[in-house]
């Protein structure tokens, strides 16, 4: 089957993987997107594992105030360069964390050294937590596809949530 230029378009578009990794993907699935998709899904977490190591001292440092002005949200993201810090992708990606942040209250990042003095009763850590727009993911899977996508190891470093009366 042939690979018109329109499915390796659409299906860059929706994955933000490389053009010759599209087209590959989808010459390998005779042009089925979906398994294109789950392909490149776990090429480019493979690929998110190897950048994990390295250090991420750029970033953003973002505020989220919720509706109403009651819940509001700092929060420190990094990345390892101050180009993907400035794109549109891994300001949504911060602005996501920052929302879940605000509506499920977590205690910790979950990626702290130290775990001492943490009780199992504890509500789980942010990186544990299903993401609110799909609790079919976790906030770890959503930080692991920005890396995937963006070419750089990303790390929730900080938030700070503040709660009105609270």
């Amino acid at each position: 089957m042939a690979i018109t230029k329109d499915q390796i378009a659409r299906l860059r578009e929706e994955t933000g993987a490389g053009i010759m990794d599209c087209k590959r993907a989808l010459e390998e699935t005779s042009g089925d997107p979906e398994q294109a998709k789950r392909i490149l899904r776990e090429k480019g977490l493979a690929s998110a594992a190897k950048k994990t190591g390295r250090e991420a001292r750029q970033g953003l440092v973002d505020a989220y105030i919720h509706a109403g002005g009651r819940v509001g949200v700092l929060v420190e993201v990094n990345c390892e360069t101050d180009f993907v810090a400035r794109t549109d992708q891994f300001r949504a990606l911060v602005r996501e964390i920052a929302m879940q942040v605000a509506a499920m209250n977590p205690q910790r990042v979950g990626n702290e050294e130290s775990m001492d003095g943490q009780s199992e009763h504890d509500s789980p850590p942010l990186l544990r937590q299903a993401w609110i727009r799909d609790p079919g993911k976790t906030i770890q899977d959503l930080v692991t596809e920005g890396i995937a996508q963006l070419g750089e190891n990303i790390v929730i470093r900080r938030f700070a949530r503040f709660e009105l009366g609270g």
